[in-house]
Formats: structure tokens, C-alpha cells, sequence
């Protein structure tokens, strides 16, 4: 072996260990081709070390000085640098292999610098700006290594998941909370008080969810149930918190077993339907391993049944929203399809 692959293989271990209580990755990579898991491994390593910078120092100045350095060691490698840390040693290879684009990586970056100086959004438009940079990237890295860079397609996937991170704001009060944090808007809280303003988040995700399912009928296989799995785990969270009136102030909601369950089940016969609600859009569905429908099926039948022996569906070591993280006192205005509002915030 050459001291490259050497270095290379070290790199890819350090990540494997960075993942190894993971849950998200753990499903993750068993619904990803054998193909992509490595590159999906170097991902999901970058997301948690960003992540881990930006939330385990408990000192938000130190937090920030690690954050800025590690944005110049990302730009650097994104400029063809040579990097020492082996996080970005093993995703340098996943960057140039499936030519990623540097803004997701750096948006997730930007979005742990604001958490460190940010602790409350006043409106809509404030907290969609975070959710930008928060969680959209890891839908569009995820994408990438599957090939798709359709612009619906991304825009789709915005909607997925911001929808999944407004789900695990609703979810998650009493732990942001405790942390000094609140995402629920400061407007709404004070015209509908904290369960009012936690419904109506519970009713912008709703939307956006809704919005982001044509994407599960752009594309095939496991990559399909993927898609589905958050969406339905997004869902099912929703129900969670509406089953608790929509207080989480002091008790987080959970899935049950059974919840987890039926939503595995859910997301397995997705593998049967072959419709195609993208044709005639131009996008071309994407299958996401070239295996039979029906060996597709065998191997997510597999995983299901394991999923259910461990209990363990969309509860992640950290807590956190996608990072990648798994989802009314006054009747919001429904979401349009990606993410644009009556407050006249569009992509830009």
C-alpha cells in the first residue's frame, strides 16, 4: 500500500469512528448503495465535526475561533490545497470524485458560527435564513453523491429538509431550551405564547414536508425509501408533538416502537410503486443502484426487520436536526412549494 492509500485508509477509519453511535448514519448507509457508503461516511464525518465544533466547547468564543479555522481548512481544500485533518483528507476524495460544490460545506459551517451568537430568530424570514444554511446543504451533499443536480430537485429536497429541522424545533423546546436557545418565533410567541408558536411551526413544517414529496417520485430504489423514511419520520414527529397539545416545554416527545415500526413499513413499499410523477418535467428518474426491484426490496426487508429488533429508527446520539437530524393558535399562511413565502423570501 502507498503512504497515500495508507493515509487514506487512517482517514476513512477516523471517520467510521466519528459515526460508529450515529444512528442517522447507520440507517443511512444501509438504504446507500455499497458504491456510495464510503463517500456517504466522509459526508455525514464532515457534518458531525461541524456540528461537534460548533456545540461541545459549551464557550461560545472558543466555539467560534474553531469554527473559523475550520471554514479556511475546508476552503483550502476546496482550492485544491493539501489538508492535515483526516476528515477532510478522506472528503477531499468524495469532492473531487462527484465534483461537490463548496457552498453546502460552508453554508453548514456558517450556520454553527451563528448559533454562537444567535440564540433567538424575531420572524419567518429571520429563521428560514438559518434553515438555509442549517439544514438545506445536507439534502443537496446527499444529492450530489447520487448524481442528481436538477435545480427542482434540490429545491424539493430545501423542502424536505427545513420541514425535518422545524419538526425537531417543535420536538426539541425543552432541550433548546436548556441551552439557551429558542427557535420557536419570537412574534408568535408573544401574540400565541410558546404552544401557540409551536403549532404554528408544526404547521409550516406540515407544508414544507408535503411540498418535498414529489422528490420520492424522481427517483428509484433505495434512495426512494430513504427519501420516504425522513419524510414519514418527520410526519410521525409532527403527530408526537401535536399528541402532546403541542407542549414541549418540558417534556420532549418521542416515537414509539410501534410508531417506528409503521414507519419502516411505510417507507419499504415505496420500493413497489414505479410511478413517475417527475417525467415530462425534465428529470430524468434516478435509480439509485441498478440492483432488481426486487433484490431492492429483499435488502430493505432486511433492514427492517432489524430496525424494529433494536428499537432504535431516528433517534440520534446528539439530538440534533440534520444535522443531519430527523417531524393552531393562528393559521399561518400554507408553504408554497421550495421554501417561498407571502413575506416574499425566494431563493436566491
Amino acid at each position: 500500500m502507498t503512504p497515500a492509500a495508507e493515509r487514506l485508509r487512517a482517514a476513512d477509519a477516523h471517520c467510521m469512528r466519528l459515526l460508529r453511535h450515529y444512528e442517522n448514519f447507520t440507517v443511512a448507509s444501509r438504504l446507500t448503495p455499497a458504491r456510495l457508503r464510503r463517500d456517504l461516511a466522509r459526508v455525514y464525518a464532515f457534518c458531525r465535526t461541524t456540528d461537534d465544533l460548533g456545540d461541545e466547547t459549551g464557550d461560545a468564543a472558543l466555539a467560534t475561533e474553531k469554527l473559523r479555522q475550520w471554514r479556511a481548512a475546508v476552503e483550502a481544500m476546496f482550492a485544491g490545497a493539501p489538508v492535515d485533518d483526516p476528515v477532510l483528507i478522506a472528503l477531499s476524495v468524495t469532492v473531487r470524485r462527484h465534483a461537490l460544490p463548496a457552498e453546502p460545506f460552508l453554508g453548514l459551517i456558517d450556520a454553527n458560527l451563528q448559533d454562537q451568537r444567535v440564540s433567538a430568530y424575531e420572524d419567518w424570514p429571520a429563521l428560514l435564513g438559518y434553515c438555509r444554511l442549517s439544514a438545506a446543504p445536507v439534502g443537496r451533499m446527499v444529492l450530489g453523491l447520487f448524481g442528481v443536480h436538477d435545480a427542482r430537485a434540490e429545491a424539493l429536497s430545501d423542502d424536505v429538509c427545513i420541514g425535518l429541522q422545524l419538526a425537531n424545533f417543535a420536538q426539541d423546546v425543552s432541550v433548546d431550551g436548556a441551552r439557551g436557545r429558542t427557535y420557536l418565533l419570537q412574534e408568535e410567541i408573544r401574540a400565541h405564547g410558546d404552544v401557540g408558536a409551536t403549532r404554528a411551526m408544526c404547521e409550516r413544517a406540515r407544508g414544507l414536508l408535503a411540498s418535498g414529496r414529489e422528490l420520492e417520485t424522481m427517483v428509484r430504489g433505495r434512495l426512494r425509501v430513504q427519501l420516504s423514511l425522513y419524510r414519514l419520520g418527520g410526519e410521525a414527529i409532527l403527530d408526537a408533538v401535536a399528541a402532546q397539545g403541542f407542549d414541549t416545554r418540558q417534556r420532549r416527545p418521542a416515537l414509539s416502537g410501534r410508531a417506528r415500526v409503521g414507519i419502516m413499513a411505510r417507507a419499504l413499499a415505496t420500493l413497489s410503486k414505479r410511478r413517475d410523477a417527475g417525467s415530462g418535467r425534465g428529470v430524468r428518474p434516478f435509480a439509485a443502484s441498478s440492483r432488481s426491484g426486487e433484490t431492492e426490496r429483499d435488502n430493505a426487508a432486511g433492514l427492517f426487520e432489524r430496525e424494529v429488533e433494536r428499537g432504535g429508527v431516528f433517534e440520534q446520539a446528539n439530538g440534533r436536526t440534520p444535522r443531519p437530524r430527523p417531524l393552531a393558535a393562528r393559521r399561518v399562511p400554507r408553504p408554497t412549494t421550495h421554501v417561498e413565502r407571502s413575506e416574499g423570501v425566494t431563493h436566491g
